[in-house]
């Protein structure tokens, strides 16, 4: 008997999350045409689900789930919809959420790395606790997070799936952006240097793409970066080596600011903010780099995306990466400056490394797939729907 499942789509846009929603729902659009979907988003969301097949429903939704009022707002709103189970995709669970539910953590890093120590982050901390409890199934991204969720809050193994993620289909796809896919291979590389030039880009550089919070471990990553700079100053190849950072501004992490100008690297390193994903993907394919120095990941997608993308990469040996890079990437101990100017420096100058981690890049970026994960999250809806179903 087919089931109708709700799943709240409002962070569909997200810079993280929204690449879990859009690619799971485009996954389950092709492998499931017998159960009913009904997706609440924000209006500007839907033009990211256009085209879904017959068994797909849009609904409206446009309170934000950080107003409090969403506690009521949006269990009152998904009621109407008489879903047999619903999926929140996210660690935020309204307090008065309907079950049953199926839960996606993607990290724990706002509960780890928060330093407030006030009445908010207790609410947070009882809010998050609450959402797991109350889930009929939880969903771990990967192996780390799953241990997370049951060291720390003592959910029983039985309920929660380790279920990977899969970087954008787009960045598996080795072709041209949209604007310039007619021209062909010659078009590519145009646009390639159409984007860099607009970027005032002609020097090799590592990159970083992501968020600055404090977990992901930027100023470090500065640090090395200026190590390495200093080592190659005289290298034929990268004595103009700059680092790029695509990502959240500058301005909001002070820390990172202080790292840049203590380094005496003002001139060398760029902060570009968030760039669209064909913009996206040609930096990844054009960094010398990719370097992912962080202390903590629920999985993390972006050195996935570097690997699709034919680069390098350098990756921390902590939480989730090991698993997610496999030996794919060069590891380094995220503590230590030099060792991750190390990493850095071996895979810009070591050229059998290089190869390698090219080669195996590819071949680990394509272990995850959204197809395999979509069918896996199917398991789960199914196995919670019969549950219901013996229940009543």
């Amino acid at each position: 008997m087919a089931l109708r499942i709700l799943i709240d789509a409002r962070h569909l846009r997200d810079f993280g999350i929204g690449t879990y929603i859009r690619n799971l729902v485009r996954a389950l659009a092709c492998i499931d045409r017998e159960n009913h979907y009904v997706l609440a988003c924000a209006k500007e969301g839907g033009a990211e689900l256009g085209g879904l097949p017959g068994n797909f429903q849009i609904a409206r939704y446009e309170r934000h789930d950080s107003d409090p009022l969403d506690h009521v707002a949006f269990p009152w709103f998904i009621r109407h919809f008489s879903a047999d189970l619903y999926h929140i995709p996210l660690n935020v669970v309204s307090l008065t959420m309907p079950r049953p539910y199926v839960l996606t953590i993607h990290d724990m890093s706002s509960l780890m790395y928060d330093r407030q120590r006030d009445f908010r982050r207790k609410l947070r901390l009882y809010q998050f606790r609450r959402g797991l409890q109350r889930a009929e199934k939880i969903i771990a991204v990967s192996e780390a997070t799953l241990r997370d969720v049951e060291d720390l809050f003592g959910i029983p193994p039985e309920r929660v799936r380790r279920i990977y993620n899969a970087p954008d289909p787009r960045f598996l796809e080795h072709k041209p952006a949209a604007d310039a896919r007619s021209a062909g291979p010659e078009g590519h590389s145009r646009e390639v240097r159409r984007i860099l030039e607009r970027y005032q880009i002609d020097y090799p550089f590592v990159l970083y793409t992501g968020s600055i919070r404090p977990q992901k471990n930027v100023p470090r990553l500065v640090e090395a970066f200026a190590v390495v700079r200093g080592q190659l100053e005289t290298h034929p190849v990268y004595k103009e080596l700059r680092l790029i950072i695509i990502g959240d501004e500058l301005s909001r992490y002070p820390a990172v600011r202080r790292a840049v100008i203590q380094t005496r690297v003002e001139d060398v390193v760029r902060f570009l903010g968030f760039v669209p994903i064909d913009t996206l993907r040609i930096f990844y394919e054009a960094a010398a780099a990719f370097v992912f120095p962080s202390m903590y990941e629920g999985f993390g997608l972006p050195p996935l995306e570097a690997m699709a993308s034919g680069t390098p990469v350098v990756s921390s040996n902590r939480s989730s990466l090991p698993e997610v890079v496999g030996d794919a990437a060069v590891l380094v101990n995220p503590e230590n400056v030099f060792d991750i100017a190390r990493g850095i420096r071996d895979a810009l100058t070591d050229e059998q490394l290089r190869v390698s981690l090219i080669a195996r890049g590819y071949e680990q970026a394509r272990r995850f797939s959204w197809e395999a994960t979509a069918r896996q999250v199917l398991e789960v809806y199914e196995e919670v729907g019969r549950e219901r179903k013996v229940l009543r």
